[in-house]
């Protein structure tokens, strides 16, 4: 679907999909040593959500975008005693997002067919 998608944007020419789980892909990739990324878009398996923070810091640079999805999962993620891995996951990111110094950001939450969910957004400072 994402190949599609992306050639039915006219950026097929331009991009590239690899597939495969990100905490195996990730690591090759690094040490392909690409340029930094403009944007990191993160929508994985949740419990995952701290490392994937941790490589899109590895894979940007000052000005950078990340975006990590589906980060209020219909406000479990604001009760302390909800332990869903999933949920501790996207917690945690949250956290990261709050706290490391090279981060700025901020969470939204959105209300449509899937209830209400968010995302955040951090942009990468220094």
């Amino acid at each position: 679907m994402a190949v599609r998608n992306l050639a039915r944007a006219g950026l097929g020419e331009r991009t590239e999909v690899r597939v495969g789980p990100a905490l195996e892909s990730l690591p090759k990739l690094a040490d392909e040593q690409p340029p930094p990324f403009d944007l990191v878009f993160i929508d994985a398996d949740k419990a995952n959500n701290p490392h994937y923070v941790e490589w899109a810091l590895r894979l940007t640079a000052a000005g950078s975008l990340i975006v990590l999805d589906n980060v209020v999962r219909g406000g479990r993620v604001a009760d302390p005693a909800n332990d869903d891995p999933d949920v501790v996951g996207t917690r945690a990111a949250l956290e990261l997002f709050g706290t490391h110094p090279r981060l700025s950001a901020t969470a939204l939450q959105t209300v449509g067919d899937k209830n209400y969910d968010g995302f955040a957004l951090a942009r990468v400072v220094a």
